[in-house]
């Protein structure tokens, strides 16, 4: 129950602003690349900490990281309801990202800490539930929050809850020994930073353009980070007594390449478009947050019922149907969506929806053991790692690369019908070719002879 509820808390808050971005908008005088920050900052924390939240918790003790995470969650998601203005909210969203990451990199160690035998199939099991329906709970509880309250109180109502979960927490987790071990800071800063530096460069390309000096330094920094990152872990893994944060060798292995490819375009491409369609509902179709919620709901609607019927027979298919092929099936979805015209309503929406929801469902039930599968048994908990990471970078860049499509070709402060339509083909051009070449290309790479099998790790 109480890894459950940290699940639920710390993936509600990928979505549930997304429905009461105008109204965040409208009060805090916000611009649309703030808006975007208030999305994605969390993501993007979220995304480049985990990896080496993971490697605290092995030296701090994971029960003692996942309560302290919580705590901090529960700070950060009072003081983005309290924020007086969209710079606070930015930076409080950033915190909430940070301590989110601490949860995530330490739930299903606790699981497997707790549990044992049969008991641990079925916590995991219910665990994956969870984790599904929560993204269908953030769309509706941020609709319905904003409609009969305030956006505010989609921060407000989650607090007591936060500190209801930290008390079980505390009390019922089974503490792990600690072990001290090498922390990789240089590697965790260089990746972290290289990917905040790589979204700015997307979000600031849609605000000032594509040449503006501080665009391109973004770019430049991220790429200089990244390519620091790389020098940093290939010299960790050649020091006697440090561990990389990310072993290098894991990238010589195919299929875990096309895990990490997969992982990354089906969020971005399934997922990076839902706060500028958003906008558009609410904006351009009229609808209210509350409409808005209920037509986007359909989406992790599908994921959710995918995922519940035919989720434990996906473990048996090959990866690269159910990661590839679900990939290419999100790529479909957005193409579904090019039937939206100037005089669309929400109606158009539902089979894009749908189909992006299936796809996702098909590759979320098996990403983290075609992960673990993909690496060597010294490596499986960093190899599922990086998929979670790679697959929340990729909903942070999807936002702010889509978004900034979307701000560039339906620019403020009243896009017509026609720009609006415009504006969403172009993005979900952009999202539809990204997820199918991502898609064939992972389909090819975990094809390759010499990947191994990708069955589920043995309880």
């Amino acid at each position: 129950m109480a890894t459950c509820l940290g699940t639920f808390l710390l993936l509600v808050y990928a979505t549930i602003v997304t429905v009461a971005l105008p109204s965040i908008a409208a009060d805090l005088h916000a611009g649309f690349g703030p808006l975007q920050w208030v999305v994605d900052v969390y993501t993007l924390a979220l995304a480049g900490l985990l990896l080496g939240m993971g490697s605290l918790g092995d030296s701090l003790g994971r029960k003692r990281l996942y309560v302290r995470g919580l705590t901090a969650f529960t700070a950060a998601t009072l003081a983005c309801g309290l924020a007086p203005d969209v710079q606070v909210l930015i930076a409080a969203r950033a915190v909430q990202g940070v301590a989110g990451a601490a949860m995530f990199a330490t739930l299903l160690p606790l699981i497997g800490l707790t549990y044992t035998g049969r008991d641990r199939a079925k916590a995991f099991a219910i665990w994956g539930a969870v984790a599904g329906a929560a993204g269908c709970a953030g769309n509706i509880a941020g609709g319905i929050l904003t409609h009969f309250l305030s956006w505010q109180w989609i921060f407000y109502g989650a607090v007591p809850l936060c500190a209801a979960t930290n008390a079980l927490s505390a009390k019922v987790l089974t503490r792990d020994a600690t072990r001290p071990t090498h922390i990789d800071w240089p590697g965790i800063a260089a990746f972290t930073l290289a990917a905040l530096g790589i979204t700015f460069g997307f979000v600031r390309g849609g605000e000032a353009g594509w040449s503006a000096p501080s665009t391109l330094l973004g770019f430049l920094v991220g790429a200089a980070l990244l390519a620091a990152f790389l020098l940093v872990e290939r010299s960790a893994a050649r020091h006697p007594t440090h561990r990389p944060m990310l072993p290098l060798s894991l990238f010589r292995t195919p299929a875990f390449n096309g895990m990490l490819l997969a992982a990354c375009v089906y969020y971005l491409s399934g997922f990076g478009f839902l706060p500028v369609l958003s906008l558009w509902l609410q904006n351009g179709a009229g609808l209210s947050s509350l409409g808005t919620a209920s037509v986007i709901t359909a989406q992790p609607a599908a994921f959710f019922a995918t995922s519940a019927l035919v989720g434990s027979a996906l473990h048996r298919l090959p990866a690269r149907w159910t990661l590839g092929g679900g990939s290419l099936i999100v790529g479909l979805g957005d193409l579904a969506f090019l039937v939206i015209a100037p005089g669309s309503s929400w109606p158009a929406l539902l089979p894009g929806l749908v189909l992006t929801g299936v796809g996702a469902g098909l590759v979320s039930p098996v990403l983290p053991a075609t992960a673990m599968s993909s690496a060597p048994p010294s490596h499986v908990g960093v190899a599922a790692a990086a998929a979670n990471s790679a697959r929340q970078l990729g909903l942070a860049l999807g936002i702010a690369l889509l978004g900034t499509v979307f701000h560039q070709s339906a620019p403020p402060p009243a896009p017509s019908p026609t720009a609006y339509a415009h504006a969403l083909h172009t993005v979900f051009l952009l999202a539809a070719a990204l997820a199918l070449t991502g898609g064939l290309i992972s389909t090819h790479l975990l094809s390759r002879p010499d990947r191994t099998e990708t069955r589920p790790p043995a309880s």
